[in-house]
């Protein structure tokens, strides 16, 4: 089902909700109210909001912005913040809140819709969708043969000027703790002032890179592996194909989407009860088909030719351990003198 069709289906189903509801005996009304603030844009995770609100009468109120913004927001509202669920883009803005204790444990049998590898240690969120870091690439710019074996080698001087990032994006961002976790922090810090040298150019977000390596803008850029496939779904014939590395680099590592329950939230059991619909196979399948993420709940496997995420030669990662460095990464991006989009 397309997005359009998705929203009218949905548009539909809440008008029809309405007048069930007003039209019901005395005394009906919602089954309560979750605010949830996402890292996800409303245009991806909106439908799936109104979907679940559609379903169980539960109002949701949804505030968006960059993932790692709304953390530092939820840690500076302390115990006044409204926020019941986080849905980050990435697991590095949750685990940071993990870390300060300011996420509580989600229900086990929610947490068992998910293997462990995708999911925190301490039961203080879960994956709910899966991406592929890749270097999408340019085919009438770009041939295979001068494909980098490393992501490192994108800072040599043989990809000067043809390689576009995104500094402020969270899956950017939680790949740079990825490579401190993997590869030191020296190494990391030679590899960002490396592409600046090398003329690395800045956008504001992972979409924004493959329109422009789509435009040939840029021979190629530092992506989730999605973006090709919806660029293709809206014009196949755009030049594009994803790179992704081999023998465990760091390039290819495997980020999640992650769902929490804030620390301070009035309604614990329909905060879970959200996160179930997250990973319930109609909400995975929309991400499989709609988006072309991998699905993260078990049973629901991924759309058309993509291999399963066990069939990806990613390094092995605790994803549990990207929140401890998402500030110091921040600083580090700003100190390598990227520029931001």
């Amino acid at each position: 089902m397309t997005r359009t069709r998705l929203h009218r289906v949905l548009t539909v189903a809440l008008a029809v909700m309405a007048l069930t509801t007003l039209a019901g005996p005395a005394g009906a009304g919602t089954a309560g109210t979750l605010t949830v603030y996402s890292g996800r844009t409303e245009e991806l995770i909106g439908p799936l909001l109104d979907q679940f609100s559609a379903e169980t009468g539960v109002q949701v109120e949804a505030r968006y912005g960059d993932s790692a913004d709304l953390a530092l927001l939820i840690d500076e509202e302390g115990d006044q913040t409204p926020a019941d669920v986080f849905i980050s883009q990435s697991p590095g803005a949750t685990g940071y809140l993990e870390g300060l204790g300011r996420l509580r444990k989600i229900d086990g049998d929610v947490l068992d819709l998910v293997v462990e590898r995708y999911r925190s240690a301490n039961n203080r969120w879960t994956g709910v969708s899966g991406r592929v870091r890749v270097l999408v690439y340019n085919t009438d710019l770009v041939k295979p043969r001068d494909l980098p074996d490393s992501v490192l080698e994108l800072a040599k001087p043989k990809y000067a000027d043809m390689v576009g990032l995104a500094p402020t994006n969270g899956s950017f961002q939680d790949f740079i703790t990825a490579m401190r976790e993997l590869e030191g922090e020296t190494k990391t810090e030679k590899w960002l002032s490396g592409m600046v040298e090398n003329g690395a150019r800045s956008y504001a977000s992972n979409s924004a890179i493959t329109d422009a390596v789509t435009r040939g803008e840029i021979p190629m850029g530092l992506v989730n592996h999605y973006y090709a496939a919806l660029a293709k779904a809206a014009d196949p014939s755009a030049p594009l194909e994803n790179h992704v590395f081999e023998d465990q680099d760091v390039g290819s590592v495997i980020l999640v989407t992650a769902a929490a329950i804030i620390d301070q939230t009035d309604d614990r059991a329909l905060a879970d009860q959200l996160i179930e619909f997250l990973l319930s196979e109609e909400a995975q399948t929309h991400l499989a088909e709609d988006e072309f993420e991998y699905p993260l709940a078990r049973g629901v496997e991924p759309l058309g030719d993509l291999p399963p995420l066990s069939k990806v030669d990613a390094p092995e990662l605790d994803l549990t351990k990207l929140g401890g460095g998402l500030l110091r990464t921040r600083e580090l991006i700003a100190e390598s003198g990227l520029e931001q989009a």
